[in-house]
């Protein structure tokens, strides 16, 4: 049988998850291939993508994703899944499907698709598949995964430690040529958690804050203007403010006041930044596009 989609997963997945326990994602992967039938031909199909990667496999994480994403299951570790009471509570409902348009019931998942509109929009238009040409369709799928890749970035940020994340800042800095640098790790430094040397000597320096807050926890006007004014205690007038949530609305990014140079990065971005410098991301597969090369076939 042709194997089932990752929406198809979803209300399959959750019942298997109604003992409350803990279970990895092999055993659920085989579950589900049990429960559909599926032969050892059809469970070792691979996705079109990731060659290694089973095609049951690839679209149950995703319905796992998906589940997530809506409150209903909870990943407290690689590789494993639990149900929560928001889950036990759907289940109670008897639903024939769930799927995202379901999930769209959730503040959590609207806020999550609404932030990256990508998922919806082509979700809408895909009854209209033949209207896109190929290289459009790439790009949409491209979108697509960089979007759900980009909040699972934002998520394993947010369940690490402060000092973690500062790591995380210093590496992409780095990464992305201000110069090389360091964590302060003190208290009572004015909000600087690092500095970047952009010369050898440390004359011309970038201060840094990382705020690793939830996404409900925006940052406030105070803490920047308290973080412009320690930078001068550091004897610099750059600085770089990062957060995994968001700023208020009406400040600008490039906050630049009194001298002060301060650029601020939410999580949105960041979490693009680190997709760009390859931080906390490996390359799964590199794709090539190639075209038809018409001065070769000039007589």
């Amino acid at each position: 049988m042709p194997i089932p989609n990752f929406q198809t997963l979803m209300l399959p997945l959750l019942k298997l998850l109604k003992d409350k326990q803990e279970h990895t994602m092999k055993n659920i992967i085989e579950n589900l291939s049990d429960q559909f039938n599926l032969t050892d031909e059809e469970r070792r199909i691979p996705t079109s993508v990731w060659k290694k990667e089973p095609l049951i496999s690839n679209r149950s994480y995703w319905a796992r994703f998906y589940l997530k994403k809506a409150g209903l299951v909870e990943s407290n570790k690689p590789g494993f899944v639990k149900i929560t009471d928001r889950g036990l509570n759907t289940l109670d409902k008897n639903l024939p499907r769930i799927d995202t348009k379901y999930l769209y019931n959730f503040l959590e998942f609207r806020e999550s698709q609404d932030r990256r509109k990508t998922d919806r929009v082509f979700v809408e238009e895909k009854g209209n598949i033949e209207d896109y040409t190929p290289d459009e369709l790439i790009d949409k799928g491209m979108d697509i995964v960089n979007s759900n890749l980009s909040q699972e970035l934002l998520s394993k940020l947010r369940e690490g430690s402060p000092g973690f994340f500062e790591i995380v800042v210093l590496d992409l800095l780095e990464a992305m040529g201000y110069g090389k640098g360091q964590v302060t790790g003190k208290s009572g430094d004015g909000g600087i958690d690092g500095i970047i040397y952009q010369d050898k000597l440390g004359i011309d320096k970038i201060a840094f804050q990382a705020k690793r807050f939830n996404e409900k926890n925006y940052v406030s006007s105070s803490m920047i203007r308290d973080f412009a004014g320690s930078l001068l205690l550091k004897e610099t007038n750059k600085g770089v403010f990062i957060t995994t949530s968001y700023f208020p609305r009406d400040i600008e990014k490039n906050y630049s006041k009194h001298g002060i140079n301060l650029i601020l990065v939410d999580g949105d971005e960041l979490a693009e930044l680190m997709i760009e410098h390859n931080i906390g991301v490996s390359v799964e597969k590199a794709y090539s596009k190639k075209r038809i090369d018409t001065d070769y076939f000039i007589e």
